[in-house]
């Protein structure tokens, strides 16, 4: 009586020739890299949102924004932070020692604040294309791999010319493996790739709306 063959995951993946094996290490490494950068982003944009709702509070406490400001020093915590500290240095920065306005400083504290957003947003966006290239790509890098192993498969049942499903079996278990892993790389990517570009713009769009709300604020001095 013959041996039962073995189908656990490993005796698969230890049967499957070198190719199969090389795309399912990349397929593995490629899934451990989704959800390593999906927990980072998750954090980074908790932390984000926090941050935002504490300076909010500060920011609209009526405290003077000259206090706030030198409260937050040199070296933002946060964002928001960050974007209201580019807007007051150059808001101090456009005032002349005789305390007259240079003109254009409305322009300049502007550009100072997009460009803070503009690294925030990046920030906040790295990685995101790797969930994106990984989701795209990773059915196809598996689907090689089941190519490959189905056609070794049929090479071995070629040679020993027997079509036996106990003889077909093993092989076409192994090359489909290929496959899973890349469904099993590709499914989460794509899903949290979306919630997390989502949640990205939502962050984003709250640094751009504080930003003309202090804007507006500016404003009102200058005209005034």
């Amino acid at each position: 009586m013959e041996a039962a063959t073995d189908f656990t995951m490993w005796a698969l993946f230890a049967r499957a020739t070198l190719t199969v094996k090389i795309v399912m290490i990349m397929l593995i490494f490629a899934s451990f890299w989704c959800w390593a950068v999906i927990i980072d982003k998750l954090r980074q944009y908790r932390k984000a949102r926090r941050d935002a709702e504490i300076f909010d509070m500060a920011f609209w406490s009526g405290e003077p924004l000259d206090g706030l400001y030198d409260q937050i020093g040199a070296n933002p915590r946060g964002a928001s932070e960050t974007i209201f500290a580019a807007g007051m240095m150059e808001w101090r920065r456009s005032h002349r020692q005789d305390g007259e306005l240079i003109a254009g400083a409305h322009a300049r504290i502007d550009r100072s604040m997009d460009l803070a957003i503009a690294k925030e947003a990046g920030l906040l966006q790295k990685g995101l294309p790797v969930l994106a290239t990984v989701g795209s790509t990773a059915p196809f890098v598996g689907l090689f791999g089941t190519v490959w192993g189905i056609m070794n498969a049929f090479i071995e049942i070629a040679e020993q010319q027997n079509t036996n499903l106990a003889v077909v079996a093993p092989g076409i278990a192994e090359a489909l493996l290929a496959t899973g892993l890349g469904l099993l790389a590709a499914i989460p990517a794509v899903v949290f790739y979306n919630k997390l570009s989502a949640d990205s713009d939502s962050v984003i769009a709250g640094y751009e709306a504080f930003a003309d709300e202090f804007s507006t604020i500016l404003s009102r001095q200058l005209d005034s």
